[in-house]
């Protein structure tokens, strides 16, 4: 059976990402994508999901490994976690399927590569 919402529902989203390496020289990533519809402050569907990948990197400069874990590997996760979510509202009677749009996961990442910049640039006392 279909459920029919009257209007849009009002939907959260939530978005996590992590990375960790491994000792045989892989790292796993981590997508985790949350999201809960409610209409007229009564739940319509909840979904969470980790969707995770292993990952090699080669020939990468130090520097550049933690913004190729935290964006572009996940920018490869996402179609396949976008796909789960819309399967299982419609399966689960939400009509049309919740389709999450694509967001830019390189927005959050710059404030803490700017952090990290900074720390770098800010000049230590010497401890004589």
């Amino acid at each position: 059976e279909r459920r029919k919402v009257a209007g849009r529902p009002n939907i959260d989203l939530g978005v996590e990402r992590n990375a960790q390496g491994r000792q045989d020289g892989l790292f796993e990533v981590d997508l985790k994508r949350s999201v809960k519809a409610t209409s007229e402050d009564k739940p319509v569907f909840q979904v969470e999901l980790v969707y995770g990948g292993l990952f090699q990197l080669m020939n990468v400069a130090e520097k550049d490994i933690e913004p190729l874990l935290l964006i572009e590997c996940p920018r490869y996760l996402f179609p396949f976690a976008r796909e789960t979510i819309a399967k299982a509202t419609s399966d689960g009677g939400f009509y049309p399927p919740f389709l999450m749009q694509q967001h830019d996961v390189a927005d959050p990442f710059a404030p803490r590569q700017a952090q990290v910049a900074g720390d770098a640039a800010t000049p230590h006392p010497d401890p004589a």
